[in-house]
C-alpha cells in the first residue's frame, strides 16, 4: 500500500507552506500554538482575525468538493498536505471548524441550493462561526432520547425551548445547528428535525460556561425559550438522518493533522524523558516505544480508510484509537515529570481560574477524550452491531 504523495501534491505543499509563512506574521504569531483541546480559551481575538485571514486565502473549505463560496479545491490527498503543514507550523488552532467540516458537509448533502448560498460563503470567509446543539442533560451518548422541542408559530417559524449541554464554543458561536423534536409525541429517532438558529437572541438564547478541571471554560450549556428558527436542513421530522450523516463527516482529514499535534507532544515527552534521565527507567522507555508505534498505526489507518466512503465502522475505530492513545500520553507525561506534576502554581486561588502548564493540561484535559465525541462504549456497540452484525442489546 503506497502511503506517498505525488508531483501535484508537493507542489501543493509547497503553496501551502508559501502561503503559511507569508501569513502567519505580526499580530498572528502570538497566536502560533494557542487555542489547542484545553486551551481553546486562549488567543480567541487572533484566532478569531485569523480565520478571516485564511478566507481571505481560500483556505477554508478544501474538502467541500462544491466550489464557488470563495473556497478553492482541492483534492483529497492535498487536504491532508494542507493539514500537514497547518499543524507543523502550530498555526492557531481554528475557531471555525464546526461549520467548515460538519455543517458544510452537511448543507452539500442534505441543504437546499439557497441554504448553501445563505450559509457557506460566511463561513469560507471566515466570517460567521457555529456550535453544535446535540447533547442534552438525560441525552449525550443516547441522542434519541432528547427533549428540546421546536413548534411552528403564527408566521410559521419554528421556536425552539430546551437545554443543550458540553456545547463548544457557544459562547463565540454566531449560529447554532439543534436537533429538536418537532413532532409532539414521537419518540426515539423519529420525530426530529436539524435546525438553525442564530445565537444573537437576547431573552431567548442563553450561554452559560461550564469550568473543566483545566480551570478553563470551552464548553457550555445553552437554553433555549422560544429561540427563532427559519431553517431546517432536510425535511421537518426526518432530522436524524441530517443528525447522523453530520456525525459521519467529524473523523476525516482533521484526524491526520491531529496526529501531527500528537506527535509533537510525544517528541516533547521523549525529550523531557531524556533531559531528566527518566528514561533510563525501562518501563518509560518502552511506553514512549510503543507510544510512537501506535501512532504510526493510527496513521496508516487513517490514510487506508480516508477514501473508504460506506464503511460504518471506520469513525468508530478511528476515534477509539486516538482516544486512549492521548489518555496514554498524558498519563506518561506525568510519570516522567515525576511527583512535580502535580504541584500547581503558588498564586493558586478557588475563585479565579488557574494556570497549568502544557503537561498538566495534557493530563487533565485528555480523560475527557474517551467521553467526548461518542464514548468508548457507544463506539465499540457501532462497530458491534453495525461492522460485526451481533445482536442489538435489549432497550
Amino acid at each position: 500500500m503506497d502511503f506517498g504523495f505525488g508531483a501535484e501534491d508537493e507542489a501543493f505543499r509547497r503553496e501551502a507552506r508559501a502561503w503559511l509563512e507569508e501569513h502567519l506574521v505580526g499580530r498572528f504569531t502570538a497566536a502560533v500554538g494557542r487555542g489547542g483541546p484545553g486551551s481553546e480559551h486562549d488567543g480567541s481575538a487572533e484566532r478569531r482575525a485569523w480565520e478571516r485571514e485564511l478566507g481571505s486565502g481560500g483556505w477554508i473549505g478544501l474538502g467541500w468538493g462544491e466550489t464557488g463560496h470563495g473556497n478553492r479545491a482541492a483534492t483529497l490527498t492535498e487536504q491532508v498536505v494542507w493539514a500537514e503543514e497547518y499543524a507543523r507550523v502550530r498555526a492557531p488552532g481554528r475557531c471555525g471548524h464546526i461549520g467548515e467540516n460538519l455543517l458544510a458537509p452537511t448543507l452539500l448533502a442534505y441543504g437546499s441550493r439557497e441554504q448553501r448560498r445563505r450559509f457557506l460563503p460566511p463561513i469560507a470567509r471566515g466570517e460567521e462561526l457555529w456550535c453544535q446543539g446535540y447533547s442534552e442533560p438525560g441525552a449525550g451518548s443516547d441522542l434519541a432520547s432528547l427533549r428540546t422541542s421546536a413548534v411552528r408559530d403564527g408566521d410559521g417559524r419554528w421556536r425552539v425551548s430546551g437545554q443543550k449541554v458540553w456545547t463548544s464554543l457557544a459562547h463565540e458561536a454566531d449560529w447554532c445547528f439543534v436537533l429538536a423534536r418537532t413532532e409532539p409525541g414521537s419518540r426515539r429517532h423519529h420525530g426530529l428535525s436539524f435546525l438553525l438558529v442564530p445565537m444573537d437572541q437576547p431573552d431567548r438564547v442563553e450561554v452559560r460556561p461550564i469550568r473543566q478541571l483545566t480551570g478553563t471554560s470551552e464548553f457550555n450549556e445553552v437554553f433555549f425559550d422560544g429561540a427563532v428558527a427559519e431553517e431546517v436542513v432536510g425535511r421537518a421530522g426526518a432530522g436524524w438522518q441530517v443528525a447522523m450523516g453530520l456525525l459521519a463527516f467529524e473523523r476525516g482529514v482533521s484526524t491526520l493533522a491531529q496526529q501531527i499535534g500528537f506527535a509533537a507532544q510525544l517528541r516533547r515527552l521523549a525529550r523531557e524523558a531524556v533531559a531528566s534521565g527518566a528514561v533510563g527507567d525501562p518501563v518509560i522507555a518502552d511506553r514512549i516505544v510503543r507510544l510512537w508505534a501506535e501512532l504510526r498505526v493510527m496513521r496508516w489507518n487513517a490514510l487506508r480508510t480516508l477514501g473508504g466512503a460506506g464503511d460504518p465502522g471506520a469513525p468508530s475505530v478511528a476515534k477509539l484509537l486516538w482516544g486512549g492513545w492521548h489518555q496514554r500520553l498524558g498519563e506518561l507525561a506525568l510519570r516522567v515529570r515525576g511527583p512535580g506534576a502535580a504541584v500547581g502554581p503558588a498564586d493558586w486561588s478557588p475563585a479565579a481560574p488557574y494556570e497549568l502548564d502544557d503537561v498538566q493540561r495534557l493530563f487533565l484535559f485528555s480523560r475527557a477524550d474517551t467521553i467526548y465525541g461518542g464514548s468508548d462504549e457507544i463506539q465499540r456497540t457501532i462497530i458491534a452491531e453495525r461492522v460485526l452484525g451481533l445482536p442489538r442489546e435489549a432497550t
